[in-house]
């Protein structure tokens, strides 16, 4: 059932991060790693941080939970009335971030990257882009409300494909507006920030009419005496910092890679979003469907439930992102290549950023176990355990980045934000073990071990057929480079399924199933 769940909520993750692809192209085509692009990634971290703080990270591990259990305990109409309530408290609450950010979004940009001053009009563009940029903050937060409401009923394509409408109407913002700019006395990359303004609506109005199909009806009303609401309230507090460790690590490369040379924050982020791409087909499907569950089991005291819906989902997890992680470090400079490299993206950005996803990839499973990890320890209440480690992983990565980027610039800031993933990974899982007295450690670790001999005969392959392939058809054209590309990520993927099936790793053929039921 959960691998089901997972498949549903994976094929339509699948189709929004091919189109968050299709964007990262249009905008590296359009900008590649100059001044403008760097700009607006430090501006999107504004309003990013605060979503992935407040909207989407802690507001849906603490609002699912509590309304799984109203959904259980009490039936729709009691959990509809929580949903009213949560929507109008976050309209509140993040429609007045949203005006405070706006009011202080140039002392906040001079504050995130000080070193734009050196580039005339590069720090007064990055603090005009993220007051653009921030009330997308309101609309993100309901879209998350929407998904967990959906997910909580068992809905899972839907939510899982309302980002990719953000990716649409950021590209055809893109197409559309960028030559009109100009003529409005507007930098170009303006364009971007208003597609990424109408694409957070989007991302909440696709998910409207099968919310009213299920019988919800919202009306402004918000009750600061409802337990219920008082209970997710309570949970984000801590939540926010249990859920933020990655993006305030993030925080910190970006203000480190903004006095690095000129590029360094875009290679970061074209880099991070590529490595993103397994954790929102695998880690972030896998979670949404682990989440419910285990909030379900959890209110039925049903321990040993959840003990198995976890290692499944860590199961599911390591069998298809341990290749992944192996499959970016081989073919990180032909992917990139590939994916970026035309018109105002150069070879040396190719480089630079390969290098950085090479560094990125090692802490993939890190991500990607917490995805699942951290909101399960607010379905059990134990809500202080991840707060605690998420300041400890910080911590972490701000001292081994500081170090690294002395020794490996800005390549040193992808490889401490992995560190710091790993050590927060693991750490959870150790404390969650505990909890739940195990967690089929030995199976997991017999899992983890077969995998990774059938990964490293993927990566093997992988890295001989792309050499062969390079030498046999050089040239740059896209059709070679496709089909270099192709013919090792095909040979690599053969040798996994061999070796898998000589291995025999359950997990493997069993998501391999599922997930061919699904396209057919």
């Amino acid at each position: 059932m959960l691998a089901r769940s997972a498949a549903s909520a994976g094929v339509a993750t699948m189709a929004s991060r091919i189109l968050g692809l299709v964007r990262e192209q249009v905008l590296a085509a359009l900008f590649g790693a100059g001044h403008a692009m760097d700009a607006y990634n430090v501006a999107f971290r504004v309003p990013g941080l605060l979503r992935d703080l407040f909207a989407e990270g802690a507001m849906s591990a603490a609002f699912i939970p509590a309304f799984t259990q109203q959904l259980t305990i009490a039936g729709k109409p009691r959990a509809w009335q929580l949903a009213r309530n949560v929507m109008t408290a976050l309209v509140i609450v993040t429609g007045a971030i949203a005006i405070v950010g706006m009011a202080i979004a140039p002392p906040v940009a001079a504050l995130l990257a000080s070193k734009f001053a050196a580039v005339p009009g590069k720090l007064e563009l990055t603090a005009l882009l993220a007051r653009i940029m921030l009330p997308t903050l309101a609309f993100v937060a309901l879209a998350a409300a929407a998904m967990g409401m959906l997910n909580s009923l068992r809905h899972f394509f839907i939510p899982a494909f309302a980002p990719a409408m953000f990716n649409v109407v950021t590209i055809v913002c893109a197409i559309a507006l960028v030559p009109l700019m100009p003529r409005l006395g507007l930098a170009p990359i303006t364009a971007i920030a208003i597609g990424t303004l109408l694409g957070a609506f989007a991302q909440f109005a696709v998910q409207w009419p099968l919310l009213r199909r299920e019988g919800f009806r919202y009306r402004p009303h918000v009750d600061w005496r409802d337990p219920a609401l008082r209970r997710v309230l309570v949970l984000m507090g801590p939540g926010t910092i249990g859920l933020a460790a990655t993006q305030v690590n993030i925080f910190v490369n970006t203000n480190l890679a903004a006095g690095q040379e000129a590029g360094s924050v875009s290679w970061l982020n074209y880099a991070f979003r590529l490595m993103y791409l397994p954790i929102g087909l695998f880690g972030v499907s896998i979670a949404t469907a682990v989440l419910p569950t285990v909030s379900r089991q959890t209110a039925a005291r049903d321990i040993a439930g959840v003990r198995a819906t976890i290692r499944e989902g860590i199961s599911l997890m390591l069998v298809l992102n341990v290749p992944a992680t192996v499959g970016l470090i081989v073919l990180a400079t032909p992917i990139i290549r590939l994916i970026f490299e035309r018109r105002a993206f150069t070879p040396l950005d190719t480089a630079a950023t390969a290098a950085a996803l090479q560094f990125y990839a090692v802490g993939l499973l890190g991500y990607s176990v917490v995805r699942i990890v951290s909101p399960t320890f607010y379905a059990l209440g134990q809500n202080r355990v991840p707060v605690l480690v998420s300041v400890a992983s910080v911590l972490v990565n701000a001292v081994v980045s500081i170090l690294l980027v002395r020794v490996l610039g800005y390549r040193g800031l992808a490889l401490g934000t992995s560190v710091a993933a790993l050590f927060n990974a693991t750490a959870l899982l150790v404390l969650l073990r505990r909890r739940l007295g195990g967690l089929d450690g030995q199976r997991l670790v017999g899992s983890l071990s077969r995998i990774v001999v059938a990964a490293a005969a993927m990566g093997t392959a992988a890295a001989a057929v792309n050499g062969w392939m390079t030498a046999w058809l050089p040239g740059s054209s896209i059709a070679l480079q496709i089909l270099r590309v192709g013919s090792a990520i095909a040979a690599s993927l053969g040798v996994l399924a061999a070796a898998a099936w000589l291995l025999r790793i359950g997990e493997f053929t069993q998501g391999v199933a599922i997930v061919a039921r699904r396209l057919r």
